[in-house]
């Protein structure tokens, strides 16, 4: 294995071979380093991405792989990248492994780790019935029974984007509801329900979701339910290299997709509330000609 790279991508999903496929046409020595665990795993189908909508995830990372190893300065290595650090040339990663590769610049794109509550049930469901975006699935779930698992603002918010595709709604505080005397006037004109008691359990069915299980011994049936869950990034390195982070926790990038640390770019879920292949893409796509053009620069 080729050690030495002008390129390295932490993160081989959608924004990774989409950053890495730019850099092959141009020719770039790039290694992408991935760990095979994709954000959207659980998911059964993608869609609102045009020309693959309804399909696995795993068929269209399967086909983006296939194509960008068509393009011969571009190499993978299946692996879990645990360290990083700057060198004069540029940044050196090192695996859980061992293994250590160096590169000139580095993209991240590595997306974000969903920290679910520990309710029973609940991760069984995650990204089949309980689910994040209206975007990504909520037509799938059209006029059925929906429940969300949110307080606050992002109750609120899911609330107003799945009013359009439900007329059966309940907000599912799990204790205590926070809104406002304008937020409570709109939830009740729209005749949305809104329950403060804490849940205990998720009744289902291999991922399909039944019923509510609450702490009184009540339970509610649904068809689908939004849940607004924190998240995390799904790596530490950029922390370790000190790019910083916005306040809701995603990699701080300017418009063409630097960070914070010169030469350190990212793309995909890590650093966009927009979650979805399509932008994943997109991103990836912008970041691998950035950073041919940053190459460009230092060496025409």
């Amino acid at each position: 294995m080729i050690k030495e790279f002008e390129v390295l991508i932490i993160g081989g999903s959608y924004a990774g071979l989409s950053a890495a496929m730019a850099l092959g046409r141009s020719l770039r020595k790039v290694l992408v380093i991935d760990n095979g665990q994709p954000c959207n795993r659980f998911t059964p189908h993608s869609h609102n991405f045009i020309t693959h909508d309804g399909e696995a995830p795993a068929t269209i990372s399967q086909k983006a792989r296939e194509q960008v190893e068509q393009y011969d300065t571009v190499h993978f290595h299946q692996g879990l990248a645990t360290e990083g650090k700057k060198t004069e040339a540029g940044f050196e990663i090192k695996t859980q492994a061992g293994e250590v590769f160096l590169g000139k610049k580095l993209i991240f794109a590595t997306g974000i780790r969903d920290l679910l509550p520990d309710i029973p049930g609940l991760a069984a469901c995650w990204g089949k019935t309980v689910i994040h975006c209206p975007y990504c699935h909520g037509y799938e779930f059209r006029q059925q029974k929906t429940g969300i698992f949110a307080n606050g603002q992002r109750a609120f918010h899911l609330a107003s984007m799945v009013n359009n595709l439900t007329g059966d709604l309940t907000v599912l505080t799990n204790g205590k509801a926070d809104f406002d005397a304008a937020q409570w006037e709109k939830l009740r004109r729209h005749h949305i329900e809104v329950i403060e008691i804490e849940i205990t359990t998720i009744e289902q069915e291999e991922g399909q979701i039944k019923a509510v299980v609450f702490v009184d011994g009540n339970r509610m049936g649904f068809e689908a339910a939004y849940a607004a869950v924190p998240f995390a990034q799904h790596s530490e390195i950029p922390a370790l290299l000190g790019c910083e982070l916005t306040e809701l926790g995603y990699l701080k990038v300017s418009p063409f997709q630097q960070t914070t640390v010169e030469g350190v770019f990212a793309c995909g879920d890590n650093s966009s509330m927009m979650r979805s292949v399509a932008n994943a893409v997109a991103t990836g796509n912008l970041t691998g000609a950035v950073v041919n053009g940053s190459l460009v620069e230092e060496h025409f």
